[in-house]
């Protein structure tokens, strides 16, 4: 029997033992409490996988016959000191395992049914033992509801199966206007925002599979969808308007004020209706990208005492709102790690939030920062989907790993792995398996995980495809970003042609021979897709979700090819060109719409549409 163990995290130490456990019929799984049902019931289903003619039963009374006993499970701090670690040992005659907590053994069963899958109907699993527990005690991911996609609680509940066999232990909706408050339906009636009721369903799911949904909700920057409302403009920072700090202007409002009385209140409002339905004592309030600071209400204060100390300010404020609650504060730490001389003056009972997408983010000099301060902070990569359509393979490994080995070094006590929605969040959800999958795994055991094949573990674990197509053509048309030669940060060129269409500086340093590679590539990956058998209730879905991304970064790199060719902007090619084009792109549009709403609620759609909308029009000389 082979001894390549595929498993999603790898465990720190796993030892191949001699033989394998044949499974016998009519065995018993001893749990030493009652407590762990559903824990028993997880390795119970998973030995029926393998032997589904074996008929193992549970039971919590001794078991006294000899050879009767087939499995057992307990939990003892004293053989496994580590929280949420466990040992699993699988001999020739017994099945055996010991945890230090409930999640322990929970993680434990899910190492048992990984390995259950790889041995599935063969009657046996190889011996081993297994002694593992997580790097990081925090390990989260974060999903943009807010750009655009609001995906459905089936969604949600199918993702966070994933996740918790992963080993994800933390879970947060990115959300700036897509809670239905009650008292402000104007912000969110065209969005399908998540109910209360929503929340306490998807929360009790998350806590019986031990993930704590940790609730979010931006404060600060990041608040135009409040502010474009006139009920709500008095509270914008720069009501008409800011300029990025990279160049370029803004004509609407996007950061409340932190100075104009009303904006705390406002924020006092939403977090005593928000919070009631999690059972996390932890909550992220955001406060990033504050661009406008400074730029409108609150210039005369900033240039007397500055920017950074209007912001800390103002986080103090928001912070006592937290504390009022009972709860722990998350914040990103963009904007006071450009303050660095106030960082020792955050409130204590706080976690800071060092994030960064590219491979060579500082997460070594940042976390060092907070780390001298003695500020708690989390490490928080990417999966790299967004701005790219089909990932950025390559910039995702970097990036996750980077995250974890200077978390570690410098002592974050969590990671959370973002998946952002950015321009529309064309990425279908399957295209982040290989980041929240790479970064469970460097999140739990970093060094036994830094090189994991990612192929086959995503084909047996997140695609279930026995044919070993999934895993690879995720792979490897998530690094089609590169094939253009020319890389600029948190995006691809492919989709910046697709989204800057008029743009005439998105094909620099790219040419004509270099799009047609890519296309080429593109085709070579996708030629194995029919030889794919997922063995997966969406397998279909998934597969052509995959198909239109393949599409739309081809159509892309077409568009980029005619406009190099014309010198010229999509508005400005010829109109045969212009008309293929078109033909190409209406039904990819159609047919993007209907798997959007596969997993996700309408809300949201015709803004996301609308970008590809507005490059059809621009075809149609509209």
């Amino acid at each position: 029997m082979t001894q390549d163990f595929v498993l999603i995290p790898r465990p720190r130490h796993i030892h191949p033992g001699a033989g394998v456990h044949t499974l016998q019929p009519g065995r018993l799984i001893w749990l030493d409490d009652p407590a762990w049902l559903r824990v028993g019931q997880i390795v119970r289903d998973a030995l029926a996988a393998v032997a589904p003619d074996a008929c193992w039963a549970l039971t919590a009374a001794r078991v006294a016959a000899p050879g009767l006993l087939g499995a057992s499970l307990c939990v003892d701090p004293a053989q496994t000191p580590k929280s949420e670690g466990y040992r699993l040992t699988i001999s020739p005659d017994h099945i055996h395992i010991v945890a230090h907590d409930a999640a322990g053994a929970f993680y434990a069963a899910m190492t048992l049914k990984q390995l259950a899958r790889q041995f599935t109907g063969t009657g046996a699993l190889p011996c081993l033992r297994i002694s593992d527990w997580p790097d990081f005690p925090n390990r989260g991911v974060m999903l943009d509801i807010s750009r655009d996609k609001v995906p459905t609680l089936a969604t949600l509940f199918a993702l966070m199966d994933k996740l918790a066999e992963w080993k994800v232990n933390q879970f947060q909706l990115y959300t700036e206007h897509t809670f239905a408050y009650r008292s402000h339906r104007v912000v969110w009636e065209h969005a399908s925002p998540m109910t209360g009721e929503d929340i306490m369903a998807l929360d009790a799911y998350c806590r019986a599979r031990f993930i704590e949904l940790v609730p979010n909700q931006n404060s600060f920057g990041h608040m135009a969808r409040w502010l474009e409302h006139d009920a709500y403009k008095h509270l914008a920072e720069a009501p008409d308007g800011y300029t990025y700090p990279w160049g370029g202007r803004s004509d609407g409002p996007f950061s409340l004020a932190p100075l104009v009385s009303g904006s705390i209140e406002l924020l006092q409002d939403l977090y005593a209706e928000l919070l009631p339905h999690f059972a996390s004592r932890q909550f992220n309030v955001g406060l990033d990208e504050t661009w406008d600071l400074g730029q409108g209400r609150s210039k005369e204060v900033c240039e007397e005492i500055g920017k950074g100390r209007v912001y800390l300010r103002f986080l103090q404020s928001i912070h006592a709102l937290v504390r009022a609650h009972g709860r722990t504060m998350q914040f990103w730490g963009d904007i006071i790690q450009q303050h660095p001389e106030l960082i020792a003056e955050l409130p204590r009972n706080i976690i800071a939030l060092e994030w960064g997408y590219e491979a060579n983010h500082p997460f070594a000099e940042d976390g060092a920062r907070f780390a001298a301060a003695d500020v708690p902070f989390y490490v928080c990569p990417g999966t790299s989907s967004w701005n790219s359509i089909a990932g950025r393979t390559d910039n995702a490994l970097g990036n996750l790993w980077n995250a974890a080995e200077n978390g570690l070094k410098h002592g974050a006590i969590g990671y959370l792995n973002t998946d952002w929605g950015d321009n529309g969040h064309f990425q279908p959800l399957p295209v982040s398996y290989l980041g929240y999958a790479y970064g469970a795994a460097v999140s739990w055991a970093a060094e036994a995980n830094r090189d994991i094949d990612l192929p086959p573990a995503l084909d047996l674990h997140a695609f279930y495809d026995r044919s070993g197509v999934m895993g690879r053509l995720a792979y490897d048309l998530g690094n089609a970003y590169q094939k253009p030669g020319a890389r600029a940060p948190n995006n691809s060129p492919l989709f910046m042609m697709l989204h800057y269409p008029e743009r005439e500086d998105v094909g620099a340093g790219i040419t004509v021979e270099a799009l047609k590679e890519t296309e080429a590539y593109i085709d070579e990956v996708m030629g194995c897709i029919p030889e794919a058998r997922m063995a997966a209730p969406d397998a279909a879905l998934v597969a052509d979700e995959f198909r239109v991304a393949a599409a739309l970064l081809k159509h892309a790199g077409k568009n980029g090819v005619a406009r190099l060719e014309a010198g010229a902007p999509t508005s400005r090619l010829p109109a045969g060109v212009r008309a293929a084009l078109a033909d190409e792109l209406e039904p990819l549009i159609a047919e993007y719409r209907r798997l959007w709403l596969a997993r996700n609620h309408l809300g949201g759609l015709v803004d996301s549409a609308a970008r590809l909308e507005r490059v059809l029009k621009l075809y149609r000389g509209e």
